[in-house]
């Protein structure tokens, strides 16, 4: 089972990628995580990839696909795989496309969670005041300001990815406003 998670910061595709990782035994493959542990285990491109953020640059797509191809090789990826924070753009999702075919491989299923901006920024702002009142810490991009800037990037670069996905058929959406279990379910029902 080959998957890409969809939709904007706080949608809820970590807790979802969670309980199927979970569930199906398949690794979740996070952007960020890849390129730490390329760069911490001294890879080909790994080494490239830190010598660009040690510039204080951003890793070029070239490098993260990649990162991506040589992850989606691992023995753990046999069985599927969920991508959360990849493709970010519709470049790199023709990328995925030409890698995964490459490897005799396709995707299963493109899921977005459908959300409210509105309600996610409430969402956000609840959470930072419950963490405040237990005394715990809030993590310092988890402010209105910064979150909507977020939003704001995501809608401008990743949500086109949207309709590339629906043009190939391969788009289902869930409704990331109903509570846990239920968007489970209808993930559910998609992957059945």
């Amino acid at each position: 089972m080959r998957l890409i998670f969809l939709g904007p910061p706080g949608a809820g595709k970590g807790t979802q990628a969670k309980l199927l990782t979970e569930r199906y035994g398949i690794p979740q493959l996070s952007t960020g995580d890849m390129l730490r542990a390329a760069v911490a285990q001294a890879t080909e491109v790994g080494k490239r990839a830190k010598a660009v953020m040690d510039a204080g640059q951003l890793v070029s797509d070239e490098i993260v696909n990649e990162i991506v191809s040589d992850r989606i090789d691992a023995p753990d990826c046999a069985k599927g795989f969920i991508l959360d924070g990849y493709p970010r753009t519709v470049p790199q999702a023709k990328a995925l496309d030409r890698m995964l075919e490459s490897k005799g491989l396709k995707l299963d299923a493109v899921i977005e969670l459908k959300v409210d901006e509105a309600a996610l920024v409430r969402r956000m702002e609840n959470r930072v005041a419950e963490t405040v009142a237990a005394g715990g810490t809030v993590r310092s991009d988890d402010n209105p300001e910064a979150f909507k800037r977020r939003l704001t990037e995501y809608r401008e670069k990743t949500a086109p990815l949207s309709e590339y996905y629906a043009g190939t058929g391969q788009l289902k959406t869930v409704d990331g406003m109903a509570d846990v279990n239920t968007v489970t379910a209808e993930i559910e029902k998609i992957l059945a």
